[in-house]
C-alpha cells in the first residue's frame, strides 16, 4: 500500500437488540459488556496503526457526539474529524459525506475504509492480509466489500455470492442475496461460495463519488452540499442540516453496491460478530467448561450454555440450560438464548407503555463532555446521584429555579463555585448549594472526580438548568 488508507466509522446507530444493557441513548457501540473498552473503543484500536491509517473520521450524531471524543481522548487518538450526522439517512448519504469531506481534506485518490463502530473482530493476521487484498482491488478501482466465510446458516444475515477471482484475490460480486429463510441459508452453506455482508468496504473516495454520479445523484448532491456548508463547532463538524435532508433514505448497498458493475468481494475468514443478539454475544465469548459465558458479580451453580452478566446486582442462577440472564441497573431481562433474536418484541413493548417507556431510551448512566452521572435513587422530591467529572473538566456555571444540592466528594479533588466563592474539597468533605444560587464544578486534579450528590426540591427534571457560561458551546 503506497498511501494511508482513510478509517470511517459509522457511529450514530440506536440499536436495543442487547436491551437492556443497551438503549436507544446509550447503544451497543458504547457499552462495555465483559472488557475494559467498548465496541467503539476496539474498533479505533483497529484502525490505529500509523503504517496503514490516517487518523478516523467517525460520522455520529448530535447525541454521541461528546461520547465519541470523550472515548478516543480515553485511548489517547486523534481523530481526522467527527462529522456530525444532522438527521438520520441511513449509510449511503453519510457514506458520500465521508467522501467529499476525504477530498476536501487528503485527495480524491485516497482509499476509504468504512466499517461500522459495533462489529466484533479479532484483528490478526488473516484479518490484516484481507485488508491488503482489498486495498489492492480498491486501487484497481473496484468498489470492494468484506465477505465473511460463514460458519453456520444464520438467517440474520445478508449474503454474498462470489464470482471470478481477480488478481488482486478479490471476487467479482456475482449477487446480492437478501437475508434468506434457513432453507436457503443451508442450501448456500452447503454450496460453498457465499458469504455474509459484513457491512465494510473499501473504495476510493473518487470512485466511490463517481458511482455516486451514475446511480444516486441526489444523495450525492445532498452530501456534497450538506459537507460545503458544513460548520466547525469546537472539534465537530456539523453537516448542513437543510443540505442533508434532500437525500433519500437509503443504505450503500441499494444505492450502489447492487447497482454497480465494479462491485467485487474479498473471502474474509477471520472471526467476527455483528453482535446482534444475546445469543451472538455468548457464541463470541470465551465460554467455561460448562459452555456459560459470564461477567464479573455472577455466581454459577449447575448451569451450561448460559451468558450471565449484569452491570448491578449480584446475579445468582442455579439450574438453567440455554439461558441469558442480563441485568442493568434498573432492569433485568431473563430469556432462552435461542429466542434472544426476539429481545425487540419486548422493547416494543416497553416502549408503548407509558410506565416503562423510559427503560428502552434512557439508561441510569448518562454521559456528559464533562464526564457523566448515574442516577442512584429516587423520591418524592429527592434524588441522589453519583457525578463523575474527568480531569480538567469543568460543568457550566449555572442555576436552578426548583431545587437546591449538596455535593460529597467521595473521590478526587473538587473545586466548587458558589456565587462570587471559589473553595476546593477533597474526600470526605461536602458543600451545600442553595436553591437559585450560581455555582459551578470543576476537577483540577488528575484523577477522576467522583462525589455524590442530594437534590431536593419541587422539580428535579434535567431542563431546570440555566447555563450561564458553557465551555462546550451549550449555554
Amino acid at each position: 500500500m503506497s498511501k494511508k488508507i482513510v478509517p470511517v466509522i459509522m457511529a450514530g446507530g440506536k440499536g436495543t437488540r442487547l436491551w437492556p444493557l443497551s438503549r436507544a441513548t446509550a447503544p451497543k457501540q458504547f457499552i462495555r459488556f465483559i472488557g475494559d473498552r467498548t465496541l467503539f473503543q476496539e474498533t479505533l484500536l483497529r484502525v490505529s496503526d500509523p503504517a496503514i491509517y490516517e487518523p478516523a473520521i467517525v460520522l455520529t450524531n448530535e447525541e454521541f457526539r461528546f461520547l465519541v471524543a470523550e472515548q478516543a481522548r480515553e485511548l489517547d487518538l486523534s481523530l481526522s474529524a467527527i462529522l456530525l450526522e444532522p438527521l438520520a439517512r441511513n449509510t449511503a448519504p453519510a457514506v458520500a459525506a465521508a467522501a467529499a469531506f476525504v477530498r476536501e481534506r487528503f485527495d480524491d485518490t485516497t482509499l476509504m475504509h468504512i466499517m461500522g463502530s459495533d462489529y466484533e473482530i479479532v484483528a490478526d493476521e488473516v484479518y490484516f492480509d484481507c485488508v491488503k487484498k482489498a486495498a489492492t482491488a480498491a486501487g484497481d478501482g473496484r468498489l470492494v466489500t468484506f465477505g465473511i466465510a460463514p460458519t453456520e446458516p444464520a438467517t440474520g444475515y445478508g449474503y454474498i455470492e462470489g464470482g471470478e477471482t481477480l488478481q488482486s484475490g478479490a471476487q467479482v460480486v456475482a449477487r446480492f442475496i437478501e437475508k434468506p429463510p434457513l432453507a436457503k441459508a443451508e442450501e448456500m452453506l452447503a454450496a460453498g461460495g457465499f458469504y455474509w455482508n459484513s457491512g465494510m468496504f473499501m473504495f476510493s473516495a473518487a470512485q466511490l463519488l463517481d458511482e455516486m454520479g451514475t446511480y444516486a445523484p441526489t444523495v450525492l448532491k445532498a452530501a456534497g452540499d450538506a459537507v460545503a456548508k458544513g460548520l466547525k463547532d469546537l472539534d465537530f463538524i456539523r453537516l448542513d442540516k437543510t443540505a442533508f435532508a434532500e437525500s433519500p433514505n437509503i443504505s450503500i448497498d441499494y444505492a450502489i453496491m447492487e447497482k454497480t458493475k465494479n462491485a467485487a468481494v474479498i473471502p474474509s475468514p477471520f472471526k467476527w460478530s455483528d453482535l446482534g443478539s444475546w445469543d451472538s454475544v455468548w457464541k463470541s465469548g470465551s465460554r467455561d467448561e460448562y459452555g456459560n459465558l459470564a461477567a464479573a458479580n455472577t455466581t454459577l451453580i449447575n448451569t451450561k450454555n448460559s451468558l450471565v452478566m449484569t452491570h448491578g446486582v449480584h446475579l445468582a442462577v442455579q439450574g438453567m440450560d440455554d439461558i441469558a440472564v442480563i441485568a442493568s441497573e434498573d432492569a433485568v431481562y431473563v430469556g432462552r438464548l435461542q429466542d434472544s433474536q426476539e429481545v425487540g418484541t419486548i422493547v416494543k413493548m416497553l416502549a408503548s407503555a407509558p410506565a416503562t417507556s423510559k427503560l428502552t431510551e434512557f439508561h441510569p448512566t448518562s454521559y456528559r463532555p464533562w464526564g457523566g452521572y448515574t442516577s442512584v435513587l429516587n423520591g418524592d422530591r429527592f434524588q441522589v446521584k453519583r457525578i463523575f467529572v474527568t480531569p480538567g473538566k469543568k460543568l457550566s456555571l449555572q442555576k436552578h429555579h426548583h431545587r437546591s444540592e449538596h455535593w460529597i466528594v467521595v473521590r478526587g479533588t473538587a473545586e466548587v463555585t458558589i456565587g462570587e466563592n471559589v473553595q476546593m474539597l477533597r474526600e470526605n468533605e461536602s458543600v451545600y448549594i442553595p436553591l437559585g444560587e450560581v455555582h459551578r464544578l470543576a476537577n483540577p486534579g488528575k484523577i477522576t472526580l467522583e462525589l455524590i450528590e442530594v437534590q431536593t426540591g419541587s422539580y428535579l427534571g434535567e431542563d431546570d438548568i440555566i447555563r450561564i457560561v458553557d465551555e462546550f458551546g451549550r449555554s
